[in-house]
């Protein structure tokens, strides 16, 4: 495939190895110093773009993108709030997005993991639950993008839970998600759950980044002349 890379931060130039590894050509880069290559005509030979960058820049180049007609994967947390606008871009124009909160492989089986055990605890009373979440510090976003979702997975069991607070609380009636930023540090989400007794805790530490660039390939070569909007979930078929 031919592949634009939009952002071409730390993330970007992992993707780019990744890519040119599993025989792919990178036809394109957009950054900050070319915005203004960022047409349709410099378009015309790429199949799919793939954007890390920045919140408020990502809705930017994401509509750009559906305007173009260009399928995009999107790396990119903190714009969710915009996403059904977003997707309906993207259906307006016949187009494809895929987004997700993380590409990681493994992080997309501990979001399973983590549904489960949501499941299984939330009928013992005894055990109170939060998340803490490790990042870089030059992570925009606070709580990540990831910590969100596992947050909103384990909602719904506990229906006494009306929202969540990015700040460590004894509070019942919020979930808590502390947010770290430390360096170095790739990424590291817990879920801590506490009684009297004991505690129970389960966790995703990545190492690199290479997990969340191979994941963000397999993922443009998923949507690879695909219409629709996507995630990680229908890349690896759980």
């Amino acid at each position: 495939m031919n592949i634009a890379l939009i952002g071409y931060g730390k993330m970007g130039k992992v993707i780019e190895q990744i890519a040119l590894q599993r025989n792919h050509n990178i036809t394109l880069i957009i950054d900050l110093e070319n915005q203004h290559q960022f047409t349709k005509e410099n378009f015309i030979n790429v199949d799919v773009a793939i954007e890390f960058t920045t919140p408020h820049t990502a809705i930017v180049n994401l509509a750009t993108c559906a305007t173009i007609g260009i399928p995009v994967v999107c790396g990119t947390t903190g714009w969710y709030n915009k996403a059904e606008e977003m997707e309906n871009l993207f259906k307006e124009h016949n187009g494809c997005l895929l987004y997700t909160s993380n590409f990681s492989i493994g992080v997309n089986l501990f979001f399973k993991i983590n549904e489960y055990v949501a499941k299984l605890l939330s009928s013992q009373s005894q055990y109170s639950v939060s998340l803490q979440e490790i990042h870089h510090t030059q992570k925009k976003d606070a709580p990540s993008g990831t910590a969100l979702s596992l947050a909103n997975q384990i909602l719904p069991f506990y229906p006494n839970k009306k929202s969540i607070v990015n700040t460590k609380t004894s509070d019942n009636n919020v979930l808590s998600i502390e947010s770290l930023r430390e360096d170095p540090a790739p990424g590291t989400h817990h879920i801590m759950y506490e009684s009297i007794e004991d505690s129970i805790q389960i966790t995703h530490t990545a190492h690199n980044r290479n997990g969340f660039a191979l994941g963000a390939v397999l993922a443009a070569e998923y949507i690879y002349n695909k219409k629709g909007i996507f995630t990680m979930q229908n890349v690896l078929n759980i």
